[in-house]
């Protein structure tokens, strides 16, 4: 039941201005941008705070996401996880289920009321639709992955 820390989080209201501070004032370089989500080889994040507040408070009544600040990590074992936080008593913001983009994730708090996110990572969502007959262009597609990131997973 391996967890991995991926990155920090962080919602803004504004993503172009935020963007713009990160890249040119303190020089920071984008991995990869999604649109509504931009990740900088730094190993943080940002994320339209409309969109985000979109994506988790969809059928959730606990929208309280102290600070705007989110801790992201991945495992294969997200089942095992959930359960074992259920066991805990954890207070999810919800469990288990399958983002836009495809990607299974849950949502939950620590035990001081910070927001944190385990999902599957985007190779294995990848893969699961090569898996189920996709072409790389159509999992370009439905992940919103550039298809140069489809087609060196697919390749690696």
């Amino acid at each position: 039941m391996g967890v991995r820390y991926v990155c920090s989080l962080f919602t803004v209201s504004d993503l172009q201005k935020s963007k713009k501070f990160y890249q040119d004032v303190l020089s920071q370089e984008i991995e990869i941008d999604l649109g509504e989500n931009i990740s900088f080889k730094g190993g943080f994040a940002i994320h339209d705070r409309e969109h985000f507040q979109e994506i988790i408070n969809k059928n959730i009544d606990n929208t309280d996401v102290q600070n705007g600040v989110e801790l992201y990590f991945e495992s294969d074992d997200l089942d095992s996880i959930q359960n074992k936080l259920e066991s805990l008593n954890s207070v999810f913001v919800h469990k288990i289920r399958e983002q836009p983009w495809g990607q299974r994730v849950m949502r939950f708090y620590d035990p001081e009321g910070y927001l944190i996110e385990i999902g599957e990572s985007m190779d294995m969502v990848i893969n699961r639709y090569y898996q189920e007959g996709m072409s790389a262009k159509e999992i370009s597609e439905r992940t919103s992955m550039p298809i140069e990131i489809v087609e060196m997973i697919l390749t690696n």
